[in-house]
């Protein structure tokens, strides 16, 4: 793995997560001592995305894992220091969701075009099914389905849930 291969990956999967709730701070440190001045109780969600990959690795992918290993660990540091501003920080560890990056293809060359550059796609379907075949429900999750797992976390129900990660993947356990 190069550098610039590391980088990548930690520039996407943590440090621009990481510069977006930087920013948002501010805000959610001004309304909250203004809500509070005024005896309101407003809680705000963050819900960060994380992948079982960052719970218990995964082979060939030793940059993806470790950002979002580190996304838990932001999770869990933020979850500490915004609570008192009544924001819940929580995470999503997602398993197999199958989207167009991980559809079984038996096309070892299939790829798409981002910005000029080629990325590969897509599972071989033996390694899928050996995927699926390993998810106590036995199937990949559907887009819908990891959506539902972040709105889940964004739902008054969740108000007292704070710096936690949510595994969504199907029943694999970490």
């Amino acid at each position: 793995m190069t550098d610039e291969q590391w980088y990548a990956i930690l520039d996407v999967h943590l440090t621009a997560p990481f510069r977006i709730l930087r920013a948002a701070q501010p805000y959610f440190r001004t309304a909250s001592k203004a809500e509070a001045e005024a005896g309101k109780e407003v809680f705000r969600k963050v819900v960060n995305i994380s992948s079982v990959a960052g719970l218990g690795g995964n082979a060939g992918q030793v940059n993806y894992s470790a950002a979002k290993a580190g996304i838990v660990g932001l999770t869990m540091t933020l979850a500490k220091e915004w609570g008192r501003m009544k924001v819940n920080v929580n995470c999503v560890a997602f398993g197999y969701i199958k989207t167009r990056l991980t559809e079984a293809t038996a096309d070892a060359n299939a790829s798409i075009n981002i910005e000029g550059r080629d990325i590969k796609v897509g599972l071989n379907p033996d390694l899928a099914r050996m995927l699926e075949r390993s998810i106590p429900l036995g199937r990949g999750g559907t887009p819908e389905e990891a959506a539902d797992a972040v709105y889940m976390l964004c739902s008054p129900e969740s108000n007292y849930l704070s710096g936690q990660t949510v595994i969504c993947g199907g029943g694999i356990t970490i």
